[in-house]
């Protein structure tokens, strides 16, 4: 066996124990020892001005529509900017295809090439479905013109952009490409001069934000750790953005940008969950930063045109303030409460099931109410139903319920219930339980 297949197995070996740690480990669990807690979270300071602005978006699947509106409203949202007017650069972080045909870099490609304008830097990557196809490497080059592999300075600012090979599995990074990714990030510390280094790749770095357990590389880590001024920016796992868990902070800077297709969360820590709600997604992520290693994180919802989240570094090279450790970020977090007149319904939909409708509990501001625990016990006390159901707050709108569907035969119409529900936060925080009688409405 050679050394290079010795280094696949090896990796393959990781995954397996990664996925098993998964179902029987807390994500981050480890991280809890990480960092210190401060009095308060980061705020954009008002005399923050950038020095460069970037537009971050990933895993389309084909929908471009969804490309086309993040670039214009992206325009939109910064030609006129009173402090910064402009964006510098667009990244796209892969699986712009499903399958990795030509055909899909094709209409990818002149998504771009219509709304991109030729001023903007515009880059991509592939992504685990682009190299499902043996000839993604020449489709690549066809549809860009650059190399998968490549460092774009924008105003100073090294952009790595680091696709890998394709190795045995479909993304799994060969050491000649690791080997790359690890000069490019030492070349641009040379001469970042204080600022933020940013790199760009398609899974996230194993154990990091919220997604990462199962949909993330465990060799990344091996390249970005220790070095501070990495900010780095994923995809792959299709875990919304506006979850807190999407920044976290060791050694260095990683974000998760969500998805421009649709969205998977976790339940009770297993993944591959798809709550109502999860279909279309569209979050795009607009970086800022300036001079002095300062970096503000903004996400935004494409559907419902709305800013989802903001986070503040206010120094990438001082990783003893960091504040967006899992420690200090769960130090944050709050129990979630109900309000004091909350109350439940239930109705049939037109599929003939039953709705439970409740109104939703309030999270700590910036954080969220990740799933709610429900049991439904009937006139005499005995328990009918009972589960856990993730919450739709990736959905941005004027609803303040959450609602979760039950089997048709499960109530009766006419007859009386209760409804004991606790909500969970995204950092494991549990309200109390409350009660809520209703009448099921047949």
């Amino acid at each position: 066996m050679s050394f290079h297949e010795l280094y696949q197995w090896f990796i393959g070996i990781i995954f397996g124990l990664t996925a098993v740690l998964n179902v029987i480990l807390p994500f981050g669990g480890w991280q809890r020892l990480q960092g210190t807690v401060t009095d308060t979270l980061p705020v954009t300071p008002a005399d923050f001005v950038p020095a460069i602005r970037l537009v971050v978006f990933t895993d389309s699947h084909n929908q471009n529509q969804h490309i086309a509106d993040a670039v214009d409203t992206a325009y939109a949202l910064y030609d006129n900017d009173a402090v910064y007017p402009g964006v510098d650069g667009f990244f796209g972080l892969g699986d712009f295809s499903s399958v990795g045909g030509e055909g899909d870099y094709i209409r990818y490609a002149d998504t771009l090439k219509e709304h991109v304008r030729p001023e903007t830097v515009c880059v991509n990557i592939h992504g685990n479905h682009e190299f499902k196809n043996d000839n993604y490497r020449e489709y690549f080059l066809n549809s860009f013109g650059y190399d998968p592999n490549t460092v774009t300075e924008i105003n100073g600012f090294s952009c790595i952009a680091f696709s890998g090979e394709r190795g045995k599995t479909e993304w799994t990074f060969t050491s000649d490409s690791l080997k790359w990714l690890s000069g490019a990030i030492e070349d641009a510390e040379k001469t970042a001069g204080g600022k933020a280094v940013f790199v760009f790749n398609h899974p996230h770095p194993w154990g990091t934000v919220y997604g990462s357990t199962v949909w993330g590389d465990p060799q990344l880590n091996v390249v970005l750790n220790g070095h501070t001024n990495i900010v780095d920016f994923s995809g792959h796992s299709h875990f919304p953005m506006n979850d807190p868990r999407s920044i976290n902070q060791t050694t260095y800077t990683a974000f998760g940008c969500g998805a421009m297709a649709t969205f998977e969360t976790d339940k009770d820590y297993l993944p591959g969950q798809h709550p109502d709600g999860y279909d279309p997604a569209a979050q795009m992520t607009i970086v800022e930063a300036d001079n002095d290693g300062s970096v503000r994180i903004l996400g935004y919802d494409l559907l419902s045109d709305t800013y989802i989240c903001e986070y503040y570094i206010d120094n990438v090279n001082d990783k003893d303030s960091f504040p967006y450790t899992y420690k200090n970020m769960y130090a944050h977090d709050t129990k979630p409460e109900f309000p004091e007149n909350a109350s439940a319904a239930a109705y049939k939909n037109e599929n003939g099931e039953w709705v439970i409708s409740f109104d939703e509990a309030a999270a700590a501001p910036g954080y969220i109410v990740h799933e709610y625990r429900v049991t439904i016990l009937n006139d005499k006390g005995v328990i009918i139903y009972t589960e856990n159901f993730v919450d739709d707050y990736f959905v941005f709108d004027d609803d303040t319920t959450a609602d979760f569907r039950i089997g048709a035969d499960t109530l009766q119409a006419g007859k009386n219930y209760t409804l004991l529900v606790r909500a969970e936060s995204a950092y494991h925080k549990y309200s109390c339980t409350v009660k809520l009688p209703f009448t099921a409405q047949g």
